[in-house]
Formats: structure tokens, C-alpha cells, sequence
């Protein structure tokens, strides 16, 4: 068994070295995929020379601009099925708002307890989030409410971005064909996983503001969510 950790990045080279050290040390199964989306800080150089050390685990896609994170993850899923190793497959930030200890609790839901979808969830159980503001923490919140409302989807954290997806998921659910760039492509993800009748499975986590680097929220990706969620639901009424 064989999990990849898809980490996109753009300008983080004061992340980039510390994360995947302690994705690597959780559990010798865990492999390393970096989209780098042509870092201007070095980002590139730090995971080249860490390849030299992790030869085998460590791998690193390089893309000519910021093509954004939707592409970056579906990039790292053909990537990740190209090759016949990988039975689960990961979403994770670089600035550690996703604590790397939590990746084996996630694998354990899809690989033992036998969900398809695994999701670091914020919302389950109380809200798990430090050091937000409270205006960007209620946005969160309700951001997700608004989702559950619309779509009838049962997760609680409808945009997290922490996921483990069974092998299985990433082949049948046509990932390639959703064409929103932000937030709003974490919930098309889980919408397609939950319409196509996989389990999900929400695992709570403690989720951390960056301390290092720039966030890349943007008022344009929480207006794509927003009107983009409208879309995703009439759309799936009419298809069936």
C-alpha cells in the first residue's frame, strides 16, 4: 500500500522544507507529490535538493505560472493514476494550517474502516479552527451551512481541503471536467464523491492559521463558491 500527498505551491519556501519532513515522518507509506506553480522564493530549488535525500518518495511537477489550485490537484491526480501504485491519494496545504499527523488518521478512515472519502473536518464536533480573525471563521462557517442547504450534501466541512480519496474515487467521479479554480472545486469534489454514492467520512481536526507566508484567499474565489454552488445544485437537478 502506497498513499501520495499532493502539496501545491506557490511561494513557499518557508513551509516547504518543514512540511514534507513531517509528512515523511509519519509513516514510511506516505510519498510526496509538489505542483509548484513557478515559485519566485526558491520554492523549487528547497524540494530539488530534498530530492537527493527522499529519491523515490519525493516527486516534483513543475508548471510554467500560477495556474491556480484546481488545476494544481488535477494535475497531481492524473499524475497519481498514471502510475499503478497509489491506492489513496491526498489533498494538503504547504503552511501547515493541515497538521501532517493527522494524515495517518485519515488513511486509517479509507483504508480500515472503509470510507472512500476521507475529510479533515473543521466543523464536526465544534468548530476546530485557531487564530482566525472571527469575520473570516463565521464566513467559513455559514459558507458552509449555505453549501449543506443548497446541495443536501451531509458533510459539515463542505470546503476543507484536507482529503484523502480511495483510488477508486479520483477514476470515476471525471474531476478533469469541473472548471472552478477555488474553493467552490473542494465542494464539486466532494458534491460528485457524495452524488456518485461513495462514503465520506468526515475526521476531526485542529486546523491552524498560517504562521509563515501569504495566504491566497481572494474575494473572487468566495464569489465563485458562492454563485458556483447555485450552479453545481440546478445542474445536477436537470442531469439527474
Amino acid at each position: 500500500m502506497k498513499a501520495l500527498v499532493i502539496i501545491p505551491t506557490y511561494n513557499e519556501s518557508g513551509n516547504i522544507e518543514n512540511i514534507i519532513e513531517a509528512v515523511f515522518s509519519q509513516h514510511s507509506s506516505f510519498h510526496i507529490l509538489v505542483i509548484d506553480d513557478n515559485s519566485t522564493d526558491g520554492t523549487e530549488a528547497i524540494v530539488k535538493k530534498l530530492q537527493n535525500k527522499y529519491q523515490k518518495r519525493l516527486h516534483l511537477v513543475q508548471r510554467p505560472g500560477k495556474m491556480g489550485l484546481a488545476t494544481a490537484y488535477q494535475r497531481g491526480f492524473d499524475w497519481a493514476l498514471e502510475k499503478p501504485d497509489y491506492d489513496y491519494i491526498f489533498e494538503m496545504d504547504a503552511d501547515f494550517s493541515h497538521d501532517p499527523k493527522d494524515l495517518p488518521r485519515l488513511l486509517n478512515a479509507c483504508m480500515e474502516e472503509g470510507f472512500d472519502l476521507a475529510v479533515g473536518s473543521r466543523y464536526i464536533d465544534g468548530v476546530r479552527i485557531l487564530n482566525w480573525p472571527m469575520g473570516r471563521l463565521l464566513m467559513s462557517y455559514f459558507a458552509s451551512v449555505y453549501v449543506r442547504i443548497i446541495t443536501g450534501m451531509p458533510v459539515n466541512d463542505t470546503t476543507s481541503g484536507f482529503k484523502c480519496y480511495s483510488r477508486k474515487v479520483l477514476e470515476n467521479i471525471k474531476y478533469k471536467n469541473i472548471k472552478f479554480k477555488g474553493y467552490a472545486f473542494q465542494i464539486a469534489m466532494k458534491f460528485r464523491s457524495w452524488r456518485k454514492g461513495y462514503k465520506i467520512k468526515e475526521v476531526p481536526i485542529i486546523f491552524l492559521n498560517r504562521e509563515v507566508g501569504v495566504s491566497k484567499m481572494s474575494g473572487g474565489i468566495f464569489n465563485e463558491a458562492l454563485w458556483g454552488v447555485i450552479w453545481m445544485r440546478l445542474k445536477s437537478v436537470f442531469r439527474g
